[in-house]
């Protein structure tokens, strides 16, 4: 029962991207999403840590990333930051699908 690594640093690059947008464009909108769903990520992440069978949290948060960010880079064709953080989220989709059929190994 170790650390989720990947879904810390998932959750760090979506609030760093919401800070990144207020910093650039002064985007009070993409801060509060930003913060908002890095937050989410991240207690997902605590909470996968803590039960590798406790997904919910962080299912939601990047499953609603993928679906609003997927969109944006529909719309807009641009990689940055739509298109970065739909793939993100797709991936981590992916992977929390995979932790929930997996086995629980047997000690």
């Amino acid at each position: 029962m170790g650390l989720d690594w990947i879904g810390f640093g998932y959750a760090a690059l979506v609030t760093s991207g919401g800070i990144i947008g207020y910093a650039k464009a002064g985007s009070v909108p993409s801060l509060a999403a930003g913060l908002l769903f890095g937050s989410l990520a991240g207690l997902g992440a605590y909470q996968l840590s803590q039960n590798p069978k406790n997904v919910w949290l962080s299912l939601i948060a990047s499953g609603t990333l993928t679906g609003v960010m997927g969109m944006r880079f529909y719309n807009s064709g641009k990689v940055m930051p739509a298109g970065l953080i739909a793939g993100a989220s797709l991936l981590m989709v992916g992977r929390l699908g995979l932790k929930m059929i997996e086995k629980p190994h047997s000690p």
